[in-house]
């Protein structure tokens, strides 16, 4: 008996690992698109209307953990809107905005500022400090004609920005630019 408990304990040692936390929940994407970790509660919204361009409102969730915010957003486009553009030029666009109106250079340290990809996907990561450590870190990814967004604020403590960095590195595709 003590080693079936053994043997049983090892093989269920890789499946653990993997397992979710309790205190965080995963969102998966009304279309399997996408999913992502968020610390419980999870609101979920849907804009009232479109914007320019775009194909469907934009939907969006949003938690908050001791202060920290976790925001992801997207939305479709029309067809082509993005797809037959430069992704690349689209994203650092949509991705930098008007940051530095919001954030201006002489206050904020710009401690990433550059294209990233994730799972071949072109896609802009833009993180801002203030002079007390407290951290946005936003992404922005294109896929096709959908722009996705991640926001998160994160203060110096090593918990705040591991919960960020766990936040974003969550977000995955469910398909793979080969």
């Amino acid at each position: 008996m003590k080693r079936r408990l053994v043997v049983l304990c090892l093989l269920a040692v890789p499946f653990a690992a993997h397992a979710q936390p309790a205190d965080w929940q995963t969102v998966e994407g009304p279309d399997q698109a996408f999913r992502f970790d968020m610390p419980p509660p999870v609101e979920k919204a849907t804009a009232d209307e479109k914007e320019k361009g775009h194909a469907t409102p934009r939907v969006a969730w949003e938690a908050k953990l001791d202060g920290q915010i976790f925001d992801f957003d997207f939305v479709d486009y029309d067809d082509g809107w993005f797809s037959k553009r430069n992704s690349k030029v689209m994203s650092k666009e949509l991705g930098r905005g008007d940051a530095e109106k919001a954030f201006p250079k002489d206050k904020y340290k710009y401690t990433r500022d550059e294209l990233v990809d994730l799972q071949g996907r072109d896609g802009y990561a833009l993180d801002i400090e203030d002079a007390a450590g407290n951290v946005v870190l936003m992404r922005t990814y294109i896929v096709k004609d959908r722009l996705y967004r991640l926001l998160v604020t994160a203060t110096a403590d090593p918990k705040s920005r591991d919960a960020a960095q766990r936040f974003l590195d969550s977000f995955k595709l469910a398909e793979t630019r080969q």
